[in-house]
């Protein structure tokens, strides 16, 4: 029988911090079938990251059966490609000042240092950051547009980069994308349509120099809207699913899970020639031209 089988492999997942979000949904599919999986996790949400996940309130149950225990948790701040870019004002932050090689070079040390090299089969990032996402473009500055930028594409480089002399050939690199990098989504701004047009020209080119260089293929998944605890900062993030829902060719939104599935799906031996893709998770919602008006889905 054909399985989904990713026994014996390790993955790192970048951008976990609650159990609501795609982070989480692709952590527990990778889990189920059977790769060990380590996450990163952004300084300022790490401690109510771990105790949560100490004290029971994280589902971490898994679909087949059994629980789903992490291997590692590692602070991941993906804004710095290395600790000496790490300002002082953030290093002296509280919620910083404890903590060591959180940059994204700092995390693949530690891996090295964890596991030795090579040691890793799955690269996921779940990584986005706008801090201006509630602008227009038209309104959004320099400053709002380049953050945007960094954190939410120029990361997959830089972890591509730094994580690929890590990986045995054959591994896969999967991020998260969104329709905002091909259609105008009214209130996605602040330069976050461009983070994910630039998110999806560069697994392209990635896939061609990572595949080259080091055997590992790069896809990306534009995933429908989730109301998950980062959306939110979006504002209008519940009228999008609903909106989807509404105006999918299935008649509904994706789920967390089915992004989950598909990245696994991805990053397996069943997806092995698959490489430089944006594959679209969102009911077929991107195929649609115009609104599924009732009489006309009627007729």
């Amino acid at each position: 029988m054909l399985s989904l089988d990713l026994k014996g492999k390790r993955a790192f997942v970048a951008g976990v911090a609650d159990d609501r979000g795609y982070g989480w949904a692709i952590v527990r599919a990778l889990a189920e079938a059977g790769a060990s999986v380590c996450v990163g996790t952004w300084p300022p949400a790490l401690r109510i990251f771990t105790k949560s996940l100490e004290r029971g309130k994280l589902d971490t149950s898994l679909p087949g059966g059994g629980t789903l225990e992490l291997e590692r948790i590692y602070p991941l701040d993906a804004v710095y490609d290395t600790d000496e870019d790490v300002p002082e004002e953030v290093q002296s932050d509280r919620r910083y000042a404890e903590l060591e090689g959180y940059s994204i070079q700092g995390v693949a040390d530690r891996m090295r240092a964890d596991f030795g090299a090579p040691c890793l089969d799955v690269l996921v990032h779940s990584l986005a950051n706008g801090p201006e996402v509630q602008k227009p473009l038209i309104e959004t500055s320099r400053d709002g547009y380049l953050a945007a930028i960094g954190a939410s594409a120029y990361s997959l480089v830089s972890m591509v980069q730094r994580f690929a002399p890590l990986m045995n050939r054959g591994g896969a690199v999967v991020s998260l994308s969104y329709l905002a990098a091909e259609r105008v989504i009214p209130g996605y701004g602040g330069g976050m349509s461009s983070a994910k047009a630039a998110l999806e020209a560069d697994t392209r080119t990635l896939a061609f120099e990572a595949g080259r260089r080091y055997g590992i293929r790069v896809n990306t998944i534009s995933a429908g809207p989730l109301a998950s605890r980062a959306a939110k900062a979006i504002g209008s993030i519940h009228q999008m699913v609903a909106y989807y829902a509404a105006n999918s060719p299935l008649g509904e939104a994706n789920t967390a899970d089915d992004v989950g599935h598909a990245a696994a799906f991805l990053c397996s031996p069943l997806a092995a020639g698959i490489t430089g893709e944006t594959l679209h998770v969102d009911k077929g919602y991107h195929a649609m031209g115009m609104q599924a008006e009732p009489v006309l889905v009627e007729e």
